[in-house]
């Protein structure tokens, strides 16, 4: 255990001194251990500095620098042992050894937390599980230790890595068998990283403890870096634990799948995706219901979901695509805490893979998606898609800009969309079935924005003859637009579909998509929305940063909403913000025209509304106040360009 360092080392040692060969494979460089941090410069290491400077044997240099990085080793080691304070080593010390009465000592302490980490990823309630300390268990339990955290420790060879210790895994496994538990079967495991207690408690067959953990309500769906449920666990041998834990995973299942439904029901997923959203009804409804078919199984397992967005610019195509992303590995509201616990997890596994097809349109990038073949180059690093598929196999991949891509890497795609799975340089499968793939494209986009131009046309017109203006239908319903306005199927058949077959020249590529989906220019209520939606971020921003509160009037909206284009969509809007107002506030507070705790209005001359004006708006005192007065407020412009004339003034007087 930690108090146990002497013993310890006094085995390492020897461990290492029986390994130190007579004939030396290959000589490790005297800067290896001389530039590993200042620890190595310390008086314990000078003399075997010096004595390896006067050496002229080859092999006993050898012998003297793998003693010397081993005496790093062991320094090392007590670096990281020594973070954890003396409660809290003994806390894991009390864990370890079943210490009960101390554990109750330790724990009156209100600053020590009872979930705390040991240096190499496991927690105290983990130590107890796996030396099967019942007491220790139920009593940590009580206090509040959670059972579904997943250990961090992976295996000796990876956290040797970690920690710089490439030359010591004998010396790492002693430790983790000193500190943690020496019952592991570690010649069968290969990870133990993301294993909860209830992993643990399975793995050592331990009846009791996992009845423990259940009464504690220790989660059996979570799954393990490798995507091991607990129950993969269970011993041949051990039937009753095997019935236990399988009949309990099987409750927990349908509780979660009825939970699942109620909150659909209450929360649909078109409604969670359109709370960062703005527009898109259509796209937004296909694309759910394409999800919603596959959640609940009525897709077809062995191909995988294939997505194609068709539409311009900055309408929304990759904010949809990373809205999927963040809905699929997320699952539901009744995941949210399961997700804090698996954070780390979390954090590794990129959900959202974006790839830009614009770097794939030579023959040759081909490698960089699934790797290079033996041979080649760059063999041995892995594909940019087949490593990140590998890591995170329910991910979202992005292909965008699919149009650009080369011809050759449709046919990669033609398998994966069809089976799949690919094949990576290495000869290794890689599984894509449960991934979604989501291509994007400019094709036919001026045609589709046309078409819609024309249809809203129509539309207006029809509201004029029936005595309703466009202003009244928005302000009842600002989505009304978008719900009418659907693609036409002749539409899709007779121009879209065509200028597809046209690009990709391939009719077994657009057969593998299963949904394409069309992206609309925005409706003037929408780009309203845009503009409150970017004001209401800079006004945040103001606010944080500098506490100005800014305010805007009709007049700023509607001259701002001038700026809309529609081959860049929602971009246009951001940028025309930056330009008129952004700039002006910046140029403004760098010159000391307005200051923290000022209300601006954003809004535009009253004579013409050529650009954004800024006012500083401020409260008359009431002692000021006059018959004639508007209200209690003034406004008061901010007039950049004559504050510039009189910097030019005063520069000109002083020369």
């Amino acid at each position: 255990m930690l108090s146990h360092s002497t013993k310890f080392y006094s085995s390492f040692i020897k461990r290492l001194l029986s390994q130190l060969s007579s004939t030396p494979k290959y000589y490790f460089s005297l800067t290896f251990f001389v530039e590993r941090r200042t620890l190595t410069m310390t008086s314990t290491m000078m003399p075997s500095i010096k004595t390896y400077s006067s050496l002229t044997n080859n092999n006993m240099k050898y012998k003297l620098e793998k003693s010397s990085i081993y005496t790093y080793a062991k320094a090392t080691f007590s670096f990281y042992r020594d973070e954890l304070a003396s409660k809290e080593r003994l806390l894991f010390e009390a864990a370890y050894y079943n210490k009960l009465k101390t554990l109750e000592r330790l724990l009156e302490f209100k600053s020590i937390d009872i979930n705390i980490r040991h240096p190499f990823g496991w927690t105290p309630l983990h130590v107890a599980v796996v030396n099967h300390n019942q007491e220790s268990v139920k009593y940590l339990l009580s206090k509040g230790a959670n059972p579904n955290l997943a250990d961090e420790y992976t295996n000796v060879n990876d956290m040797a890595k970690k920690y710089f210790f490439e030359l010591i895994d004998n010396g790492r496994r002693i430790s983790r068998d000193d500190e943690f538990s020496d019952r592991l079967p570690t010649s069968t495991i290969s990870t133990f990283k993301g294993f909860t207690c209830l992993h643990y408690a399975v793995l050592l067959d331990n009846l009791s403890i996992i009845q423990i953990l259940i009464e504690y309500n220790a989660d059996p769906l979570l799954a393990n870096e490798e995507g091991h449920l607990p129950s993969v666990y269970v011993g041949s041998s051990s039937n009753k634990c095997k019935d236990l834990i399988l009949e309990y995973e099987k409750k927990a299942q349908k509780l979660s799948v009825e939970r699942m439904k109620s909150d659909r029901r209450k929360f649909p997923l078109e409604v969670r995706i359109k709370e960062n959203i703005i527009g898109q009804n259509d796209a937004i409804s296909t694309v759910c219901g394409a999800l919603r078919r596959k959640e609940s199984g009525w897709t077809n397992n062995e191909s995988p979901l294939v997505f194609l967005f068709l539409g311009s610019s900055g309408v929304g195509k990759t904010e949809l695509a990373k809205q999927i992303a963040r809905y699929i590995n997320t699952n539901d509201a009744n995941n949210k805490e399961k997700n804090k616990i698996n954070e780390q997890q979390q954090k590794k596994k990129d959900s959202f893979i974006r790839i830009d097809m614009s770097e794939y349109q030579d023959k040759h990038e081909v490698s960089k998606l699934i790797g290079s073949p033996p041979g080649y180059v760059g063999y041995g690093d892995g594909g940019q898609l087949t490593e990140s598929l590998a890591k995170c196999p329910t991910a979202v991949v992005l292909f965008d800009e699919i149009d650009k891509a080369h011809p050759e890497i449709l046919t990669i795609m033609l398998q994966l969309f069809d089976e799949g799975r690919l094949t990576d340089g290495q000869g290794k499968t890689v599984d894509g079935k449960q991934a979604i793939y989501v291509l994007t494209s400019n094709l036919a986009s001026d045609e589709i924005a046309e078409y819609a131009q024309k249809v809203r046309k129509a539309e207006e017109i029809k509201q004029r003859s029936t005595g309703v203006t466009a202003e009244s239908s928005n302000a009842v319903n600002t989505d009304s637009d978008q719900q009418r306005l659907i693609i036409s199927k002749q539409f899709k058949d007779d121009i879209v579909k065509p200028i597809l077959k046209k690009h990709f020249r391939r009719n077994e590529f657009l057969g593998r998509i299963n949904e394409m989906v069309y992206f609309l220019p925005f409706s003037k209520s929408e780009i309203n929305q845009l503009l409150i939606k970017e004001l209401e971020y800079w006004k945040q921003r103001a606010n944080d940063q500098h506490s100005i509160d800014i305010i805007w009037d009709l007049k700023a909206l509607n001259y701002l909403a001038k700026a809309y284009d529609l081959n860049y969509g929602a971009r246009s809007i951001k940028h025309e913000i930056e330009r008129s107002v952004v700039n002006q506030l910046a140029s403004a507070f760098e010159q000391s025209l307005i200051v923290s705790g000022n209300q601006i209005l954003l809004t535009t001359s009253t004579h013409q509304q050529s650009n954004i004006k800024l006012q500083k708006v401020e409260l008359i005192p009431i002692e000021h106040r006059t018959d004639s007065s508007s209200g209690a407020l003034k406004y008061i412009d901010i007039k950049l360009d004559d504050h510039l004339k009189r910097e030019k003034i005063a520069i000109a007087v002083s020369q």
